[in-house]
């Protein structure tokens, strides 16, 4: 199998339609002509029942996750947006638009990719959504709400970075109008980079005339210009922002280390004993949530790129088994989960927003007290 193949399969499953499943093709459950893998349809009986059994056992587990994320990721991510946009919470104004944006973007991963693509497709699998313009335009949302979550975040490490490492360039860089034009400018240019993913699809089935679900086309398997956009797209996200983000923590860490170590020489030398340093103790918490946000987003999408780095060394991405297609699943389970963990990350280690949050569950209760003692006691 040539490279540009291999490619476009790689891309197929990393975006399937609705309708469109390497699994349910091998029992033809599905009008569409997917391209399933082999292994699991050649086969004896008994093998192919059990890694049928392991299959759909994985895919009840996933579904209910799914709800699961749906469920915990719209609410706090809401609450998130509702009071970090009140600038309450003790942030700098370019720190919390970047936070406002980066909650803003995992709602809208957790609306198109969670509610509307995976529980829509498994529990409402011939609604309105499964019209094939409907689904198109779906196909090129998710990976758009994706990219933005993902570069958001990078985009508020570089602020950090920024702000800690280069003190020059902090004045400038480190202000409420540049992260607004950072954040607009990512935003369009994600957008628009997704824009080929609505003509990578046509219909799977025509129906009275109404044409259902999507379908990759062939010529995506082969033809050079998909296979490099399919490439442009993996080494956009995660790769790149996977590694920029190892970088910038990596030489955030270092600097801090450095200047902590020199600071303290000076202070002994003026001092001539030990005391507590606050401005250090003030850098050691800001960095904190820096550090935090970060590495909740390398953890839950290691998964994705290591899979990605094996099937790149071995050459084996067209013919995984039920495990290898498992852990694919898996990484992209993780993946979506990343977009509810922020606001509990922000709960930890922000005490004026837990400080906000008690306020807002305690607000509806003392207005119902209050009305109940201004007009019946």
């Amino acid at each position: 199998m040539s490279a540009t193949q291999m490619a476009g399969k790689r891309k197929a499953r990393k975006y399937q339609g609705h309708g469109e499943s390497s699994r349910e093709s091998c029992r033809g459950s599905l009008p569409v002509r997917s391209r399933p893998v082999r292994a699991a349809c050649s086969s004896s009986s008994g093998t192919r029942r059990s890694a049928e059994r392991m299959w759909e056992n994985y895919k009840n587990v996933e579904n209910i996750l799914y709800v699961n994320i749906a469920v915990i990721g719209v609410p706090v991510n809401v609450v998130a947006i509702a009071i970090l946009s009140q600038g309450k919470c003790g942030l700098s104004n370019c720190t919390t638009r970047y936070l406002v944006a980066m909650a803003a973007a995992d709602l809208l991963v957790i609306i198109t990719e969670v509610i509307l693509f995976r529980i829509n497709y498994h529990y409402f699998p011939r609604s309105f959504l499964s019209i094939t313009y409907v689904c198109r335009v779906m196909l090129a949302l998710v990976p758009s709400a994706t990219n933005c979550s993902v570069w958001f975040t990078v985009n508020f490490t570089f602020d950090r970075f920024v702000a800690i490492c280069c003190q020059r360039l902090k004045t400038k860089y480190c202000s409420g109008k540049t992260a607004a034009v950072v954040l607009s400018v990512t935003g369009v240019l994600l957008c628009l980079k997704n824009v080929p993913f609505y003509f990578a699809y046509k219909p799977a089935v025509i129906i009275n005339n109404v044409p259902w679900f999507c379908r990759t086309i062939d010529i995506v398997y082969t033809d050079p210009r998909w296979v490099g956009f399919d490439w442009f797209d993996t080494i956009l996200t995660p790769l790149l922002p996977f590694a920029v983000i190892l970088l910038l923590n990596t030489l955030t860490v270092r600097h801090i280390l450095v200047s902590s170590r020199v600071r303290k020489e000076l202070r002994g030398r003026r001092n001539g004993e030990k005391h507590s340093d606050p401005e250090l103790e003030s850098r050691k918490r800001s960095v904190v949530l820096l550090f935090t946000l970060s590495g909740s987003f390398i953890l839950l999408w290691l998964t994705t790129v290591a899979e990605f780095i094996y099937y790149q060394i071995t050459g084996t991405a067209a013919n995984r088994s039920d495990s290898e297609m498992i852990f694919h699943r898996v990484g992209y389970l993780l993946s979506n989960a990343s977009c509810c963990t922020n606001t509990f990350i922000y709960a930890v280690t922000q005490s004026k927003f837990r400080e906000e949050v008690k306020r807002a569950v305690k607000y509806p209760v003392t207005s119902v007290f209050r009305i109940i003692k201004k007009y019946w006691l």
